[in-house]
Order: structure tokens, then sequence, then C-alpha cells
């Protein structure tokens, strides 16, 4: 099971970007999402999760209200949309997945992830 997160790139401050993370080798709806994010000298923060199936999803604090994570389980594939970004939102952004089974299950931010990708690069200039 591999994910791979793209999307990443340079915008100037209130910008947007689309992040994607493709999910193989096993049918995503079985398995939550999230995205986590570590900027440079800064610990890696989790901003966003999603169920399985998409019914339910949760936000840090920083990121509410400006970012949407969205799931096409058709297609494999998680998204976090980013709007009204922030030069604090700059960071390398990391795709993770905890398995959750054939039903869907609530998840929220905190729960264990155990597959992870490699991050795709958010550059935000003021």
């Amino acid at each position: 099971f591999q994910l791979q997160a793209c999307g990443g790139g340079l915008v100037q401050a209130g910008g947007s970007l689309r992040l994607s993370c493709s999910l193989s080798g096993e049918s995503a709806e079985y398995y939550a999402a999230a995205w986590f994010r570590q900027a440079p000298g800064k610990e890696r923060e989790e901003v966003s999760c999603i169920s399985n199936k998409g019914g339910n999803t949760d936000y840090s604090d920083s990121v509410k209200g400006r970012f949407t994570i969205s799931r096409d389980n058709a297609q494999n594939t998680v998204y976090l949309q980013m709007n009204s970004l922030k030069p604090e939102d700059t960071g390398v952004y990391y795709c993770a997945a905890g398995y959750s089974g054939g039903r869907e299950r609530a998840v929220y931010l905190g729960d264990v992830m155990d597959y992870w990708g490699k991050g795709t690069l958010v550059t935000v200039s003021s």
C-alpha cells in the first residue's frame, strides 16, 4: 500500500493550491486519510483528516475555514484544497492513511496513521 502526494509549489500569500494524494495497492475506501505538514525547524503538525468513506472530517484550528479535505474513492485519491494561504502555511505536506475496514468509521486528529507518503513542498511567499 503506497501513497504519493503531489501538487505543492510556490504561491503568494492569499493564493490557493490543491494537493492530491494517490493511494495505490488497495482500495482507498478501506482507509482513513490525513494531511500533515512540517515547517522548517518545527514539529510535524496534523492539519486535517477524513474518514474512509468521506463522511466525517476534522481540521486543526490553524487551517479551519481555509482548507478543505475531500476524497474520491473511485479515483483512490484524497485532496487538500488550500485557500487564503499564509506564509506560516509553508512546509512539507505529507499524506497518511490508516486502516478503517469496510464500514464507515469516524476519524479525528490524533488518530494513528500507519502508512505515509513522501511529502510535497508548499511555499507561501509574503
